[in-house]
Parts: C-alpha cells; sequence; structure tokens
C-alpha cells in the first residue's frame, strides 16, 4: 500500500516562496498586497494569501488627524514583519508598508531637491514631528518660519510643503525645514518687486523693526533701511524719537542694489532743504540764538534751526576758560548767543564763536586799565620766570620776575611772594591779540620809574652824563636816582672815582648831587652809574680838544685849560 507523503512546514515556506517570487526571496520583511475581509472594532482583517489572516488597527489607515476611510473588499499594501505568531496569525503592518513606500518616494524627491508635503502632528525637544506619507521627519525649530513662531498651533495637522535638508535611511533620520520654503518663496516676491522699485520713487511703507541705527520698513513684501540720519534733517538721536512700530510712514527711495536686493530709503529727503541758502541766512559775524543739542571733548553743537546745526570748536566757548571740557561751560538743551565763523553749505557745516559774541576781556582791560594804571589783585600762580595775578574781568596779568622788586635777583624776589597773597601792581603794557597784560610791581616802590619810564624805557641812555641825588649810601657803593622821580640806580665803589681815595661811599652824603655817566643797564632795566667813566671820558675829550701827546703841553696844563672853559660856561 502507497503511504501519501504529506508537506512539511519546510515544503510550505518553500511553495510559497516560489509563488512570491523565487526561492532566494524571503516573504517576510516584504511589502504586499492583500484584502480588507472584515472589520472587528478597530482592526482590519487583511488577507494577504498566507495560511491565516493578519489584523491591522484602523488608526493605520487614517492621516493624521483624521479618521481611517477603510471598508470591507478594499484593497491595500501592508508590511509583513512575521508569516506567523504565536497564534497563528501573519503579523502585519500598514505604518510599514507606507514608510517603506515613503522613503522610497522621498529618496528620489531628496536627490532631485524637490519640495515634499507633509504634516506636522506632534511636538519633541527642539522641535516637531512631520508625517510624511509615513515616514516621520524631524522639523527643528529654527525651521518652523522665517521669523520665530510663539504658537504653532495653527500649523499643526495641516498638508503643507517642507524641504528636505538631510536623510539617513539606515538610521531612520529625516531632517527638514519649512523655513526654506517660505524664504524661496520671499525671494521670488522679492525679486519681482525690486524690479518694479526705481530709484527716486515715493512709497508708503509699514515700519518693522527699530535699531539704534535706523529704522526697516515694509514696502509690501520686502525691506527697506532708513537710516537714523536720513528721517529728518534735524539731529535724531534714537529713531523712536520719531517713528514707532507699525507707523505707516511716506518714503523715497534712495538707492537700490538688485544684487543683494537691499534698498536704502529717506523721509528727510521728502522735506525741503533748510540748508539751501544757509550762507544768505547765517552770515558771517552774525550773531544768533540757538540751542545746544549735544556736547563732545572737542566742542559742542548749536542747532540754529530745524535741520541747521554748527559746531563751537571748544577753542571759541570763552575767552579765559582754557583746556576745559565743554560740559563745563554748556549744557544739553541750553539756549546760547553765538557768532557765524564760516559757513560752507557743500560740506554742511557751519563754524560758531561763544566767546565772540560776548565782550573780549582783554579789550575791556585795556580801555579800564591803561597802561601806568595801579591795579589789585591775587596771585594765582607763581612759576620760575614770574608771578600770575588775578585782575578784574576774569583775566590774569603776569609780573616777570625782574619787576617785583629792585636792588635783589630774581630769584629772590619771587621768594618774596606766595600764592594767595595779594598784591599790588602797575599796568605795564596789554597785548589784546595775544591776549597778555604786563605787570611791574617794583614800578611802584620808592625810586621807581616814572610814568614815561613805565610805558617802555629808562628814562636815559647808555652813555649819558646826568645828575644824580645820593638816595642811600652803602658799603659797595651808592644807590642814586635820576632827577626827582627819575630811574633809580647803583654805582659801584670802583665806579666813584678813577683814584683809590676817591673810591670811599662815606664821603657822599644823602640828598647830595652830582653828575655820572649811564655805562649801562641790569637785567631789571635798571641803569648802571658811574663817575670814574665820566672821567676818563673827560680826560680824553680834553686831550683831543686841547693838545696831544707831542704838543709839549702838559696833562695838568690841559685839564686846567679844560676845567677854566667848564667853569666859563657854567658861569
Amino acid at each position: 500500500m502507497a503511504t501519501t507523503a504529506f508537506p512539511s512546514r519546510d515544503d510550505f515556506a518553500a511553495m510559497l516562496n516560489e509563488q512570491l517570487g523565487g526561492e532566494n526571496e524571503a516573504f517576510e520583511g516584504r511589502v504586499v498586497k492583500g484584502t480588507v475581509t472584515a472589520i472587528e472594532n478597530d482592526l482590519a482583517v487583511i488577507d494577504v494569501g498566507l495560511k491565516s489572516e493578519g489584523r491591522v488597527a484602523l488608526r493605520e489607515f487614517a492621516a493624521p488627524g483624521q479618521k481611517a476611510d477603510l471598508k470591507v473588499g478594499d484593497e491595500v499594501e501592508v508590511y509583513v514583519d512575521r508569516v506567523e505568531n504565536a497564534n497563528g496569525e501573519a503579523m502585519l503592518s500598514r505604518d510599514r508598508a507606507r514608510r517603506e513606500a515613503a522613503w522610497d518616494n522621498l529618496e528620489k524627491e531628496f536627490e532631485a531637491g524637490n519640495r515634499v508635503d507633509g504634516v506636522i502632528f506632534g511636538r519633541v525637544k527642539g522641535g516637531f514631528t512631520v508625517d510624511l506619507g509615513g515616514a516621520v521627519a524631524f522639523l527643528p525649530g529654527s525651521q518652523v518660519d522665517i521669523r520665530p513662531v510663539r504658537d504653532v498651533a495653527p500649523l499643526m495637522d495641516i498638508a503643507q510643503p517642507f524641504q528636505i535638508l538631510k536623510m539617513d535611511r539606515r538610521r531612520g533620520n529625516i531632517v527638514v525645514s519649512r523655513r526654506a520654503i517660505l524664504e524661496e518663496t520671499r525671494a521670488e516676491q522679492r525679486s519681482g518687486l525690486i524690479q518694479s522699485l526705481e530709484e527716486g520713487q515715493v512709497i508708503d511703507g509699514v515700519v518693522k523693526n527699530i535699531t539704534d541705527y535706523g529704522a526697516f520698513v515694509d514696502l509690501g513684501g520686502i525691506d527697506g533701511l532708513l537710516h537714523v540720519t536720513d528721517i529728518s534733517y534735524k539731529r535724531v538721536n534714537h529713531p523712536s524719537e520719531v517713528i514707532a512700530i507699525g507707523d505707516t510712514v511716506k518714503v523715497q527711495i534712495i538707492r537700490i542694489n538688485r544684487d543683494t536686493q537691499r534698498i536704502s530709503l529717506g523721509m528727510k529727503q521728502l522735506e525741503s532743504d533748510p540748508w539751501e541758502g544757509a550762507a544768505a541766512k547765517y552770515p558771517i559775524e552774525g550773531t544768533f540764538t540757538g540751542r545746544v543739542t549735544n556736547i563732545t571733548e572737542y566742542g559742542a553743537f548749536v542747532e540754529l534751526e530745524p535741520g541747521i546745526e554748527g559746531l563751537v570748536h571748544v577753542s571759541e566757548m570763552s575767552w579765559t576758560k582754557k583746556n576745559v571740557h565743554p560740559g563745563k561751560i554748556v549744557s544739553t538743551s541750553q539756549e546760547v548767543e553765538v557768532k557765524i565763523l564760516e559757513v560752507d553749505e557743500e560740506k554742511r557745516r557751519i563754524s560758531l564763536g561763544l566767546k565772540q559774541a560776548q565782550a573780549n576781556p582783554w579789550s575791556d582791560f585795556a580801555e579800564k586799565h591803561p597802561v601806568g594804571t595801579e591795579v589789585e589783585g591775587e596771585v594765582k600762580n607763581a612759576t620760575e620766570f614770574g608771578l600770575f595775578i588775578g585782575l578784574p574781568g576774569d583775566v590774569d596779568g603776569m609780573v616777570h620776575m625782574s619787576d617785583i622788586a629792585w636792588g635783589v635777583s630774581g630769584e629772590e624776589a619771587l621768594a618774596l611772594h606766595h600764592k594767595g597773597e595779594t598784591v599790588k601792581a602797575v599796568v605795564l603794557d596789554v597785548d589784546v591779540e595775544k591776549e597778555r597784560i604786563s605787570l611791574g610791581m617794583k614800578q611802584l616802590e620808592r625810586g621807581g620809574v616814572s610814568a614815561a619810564a613805565a610805558s617802555g624805557g629808562a628814562g636815559v641812555n647808555k652813555g649819558d652824563v646826568v645828575t644824580v641825588t645820593v638816595l642811600e649810601v652803602r658799603d659797595g657803593g651808592l644807590e642814586v636816582q635820576v632827577g626827582d622821580d627819575g630811574a633809580t640806580g647803583f654805582l659801584k665803589r670802583t665806579d666813584l672815582g678813577r683814584d683809590r681815595d676817591e673810591q670811599r661811599p662815606e664821603r657822599f652824603q644823602v640828598g647830595q648831587k652830582f653828575d655820572a655817566m649811564v655805562t649801562g643797564f641790569d637785567r631789571s632795566k635798571k641803569p648802571n652809574f658811574s663817575i670814574k667813566a665820566m672821567q676818563i671820558a673827560e680826560e680824553k675829550q680834553a686831550v683831543a680838544q686841547y693838545g696831544s701827546s707831542d704838543s709839549g703841553a702838559s696833562l695838568g696844563d690841559i685839564l686846567g685849560a679844560a676845567l677854566k672853559e667848564k667853569e666859563a660856561k657854567k658861569k
């Protein structure tokens, strides 16, 4: 009796493999077509031609946020995880089938650089999940929109295009971007809009953003920069002083760079230029009132009218305050009176003078205190060459070391006075242009030079023979004075006569008068006198007039004749 051989499980698997495509191709791990035979609760029963059917959850047949549209008899594609599980049923997956099909399609689109449609359906750390027809992709938060989005709810569960940035099938990793699509669309709109714009065109726009250097204005799909210097002709420290976000403004297109798609805008260009005819409105030497708008280390800016500012340089701010920060002389928003020094319409510059609009204290001092006037002031500073004295009108005068005191050296004279001391002096010279006042203190002492001498000279010249009066007898010589109010000077012991017996100061008395020759001046312009030099000069003159060395006349005869003539002239 012949026995019938029953096929084993392996034989059945081999036959099934042969039916599905050959011995070398496994049935598991493939996408196959099946038919819905029944729907039980939330499961669909699907026959894929195996010995047993498989069950798949209905949610796997539904799009995100929607219900499954499935009925008995529909043909669907599913992925076979296993031919048979422990319960003898086929392990099927609609998600895996859709995913595998989606990956095949996405790889083609990624290589071609095409957009793909997807739906944002979930939120994860750092971004969102997107369903790309079965494949799940990651959408980083920075790639959702061109600008940060606070509420993503309106974008959820809506089919929209995405750009694949990166994908790795082996790791199951896909990264997409919605921002790239928006930027591309925006660039197309910008390109079309920028072609329709022209330089000089006036257009309305909406202020979208404000920065320290200007504002960005939306011109209907493309932004232009309104720089802070082009908002108004008047000084604008910050754009928010004039405009606010959301304001509709009328602007003029200044420049268009079609390569970089950058547009420069201006508002002040729509106003009349205040600088036109500025030279006529503000003539040189004219005096005007303005408001201080800005203070720097090198000066202060003064607004003469809206849109026109001039600079008062630090050197033109005060007659008397030198090397002082402008902020210590004027303050912001202060109304000041200025004088026009220079106007340059092309460079839009006006040089102003603050001190020129005020009285010159040096001129005032010269008018009120002519040369020879006695003044009184406080010693402001003592230097190695003299004393600076504070004078009326907030000006300073200088007493040179040689004009501090008679009969002492300059260093010794400086040591006699100190800062803060109140002293008296006489005006020797005033130079308004150089802003200098020369003073003298010794000229107020006994025997000081006269007013004529104070104005520039000692009243005597070198070589003059003058009559002097003894003021004081000292061991080293005599203190003498020319006339009653002339210059005083010193006559050394050795200059009291040619002979040693004559060189004795004690033979003179205070008030005694005699003739002497001016031989020169010391550093303080004080004359030096000499009887000896006068005698020698008279001897030479007598020899030349009455005889010579070979005439036979003795020196006594010559001098006797000269003395007789001199006496006769006196009589």
